[in-house]
């Protein structure tokens, strides 16, 4: 089994470079929001994909959270998607090419229907409760595509594929790539499995692998909401024409880099506002 690492070599600084252009050539991430009280991990996946320069971002929200919503964003756009039939009216705007649902999004049935409307979009990616509710519904795994993304920690990993995730606790790191590669053969795209060390897989094989230990430990990312920002991170580089492995491979290390930038004391909502340093520092 071949794993490549992911490094600040492996980082393509060109494609991250912006062209001139309007703001819709950057592309137009949509990511759902849950309910009144549970919004602020989608408002925060939505400020790690404008600040990696998606073009456009829009928040989803049922009708009860919109005040709530509204209150707390000015750059991101809102919208009212009360059910699955909306949000497939929404996604018939070509203008959005990358969605992202699962932070705080709720696990009962009307987010089981937005589940399977958002499959239907060519860029998706699934974290949080999506994944909790993709281990639950083999109907709604068989939608799965090649341009979705799922991005579990070993807790949501062992929802969604109990039997893998039973055997990458057993048997440590190498086994944990292995059950990444299996996974990902699996639901047939790409899978993000989150830790220390994170394994990116795609179902043709291919195996990532960023360390952040030794000089590269992010002890402060293990704080509520710093999954969501990278689910945010990995939906704006997908709006701005990233293919799934290198807008996932690309918004991993990005994501750690901010995180050691900024140092103790981190906590998610600062993620977002320190990529611009770490896009300066890498030349872009």
């Amino acid at each position: 089994m071949k794993i490549s690492e992911i490094t600040r070599a492996t980082i393509n600084v060109a494609s991250l470079r912006k062209k001139p252009g309007h703001k819709y050539d950057h592309g137009h991430a949509l990511v759902l929001s849950g309910g009144p009280g549970q919004t602020g991990a989608a408002r925060m996946a939505a400020r790690g994909a404008l600040r990696v320069g998606a073009g456009a971002v829009t928040l989803g929200v049922p009708p009860a959270a919109q005040l709530e919503v509204a209150m707390q964003v000015t750059a991101i756009m809102l919208q009212r998607l009360p059910d699955a039939a909306a949000l497939s009216e929404a996604l018939s705007d070509s203008r959005i090419n990358a969605l992202c649902l699962g932070p705080a999004l709720g696990v009962d049935a009307r987010t089981a229907d937005l589940v399977k409307a958002a499959l239907a979009a060519p860029n998706v990616v699934l974290d949080a409760d999506a994944l909790t509710l993709l281990g639950q519904d083999a109907d709604l795994r068989a939608c799965l595509h090649a341009g979705c993304i799922l991005t579990p920690h070993m807790g949501e990993f062992a929802r969604l594929a109990p039997d893998l995730a039973g055997a990458a606790k057993a048997d440590g790191q190498g086994a944990k790539a292995q059950a990444t590669q299996e996974a990902a053969a699996r639901f047939g795209c790409v899978v993000l499995l989150k830790g220390p060390e994170t394994n990116i897989a795609t179902p043709e094989g291919d195996l990532l692998r960023h360390r952040a230990t030794k000089d590269r430990a992010t002890p402060w990312l293990a704080t509520a909401g710093a999954g969501d920002v990278l689910a945010g991170i990995i939906t704006g580089l997908l709006a701005r024409g990233f293919a799934p492995l290198e807008a996932t491979s690309t918004a991993t290390w990005l994501h750690a880099e901010a995180a050691l930038s900024h140092g103790p004391g981190l906590i998610a909502e600062d993620l977002p506002d320190l990529l611009p340093q770490v896009l300066r520092e890498l030349g872009v």
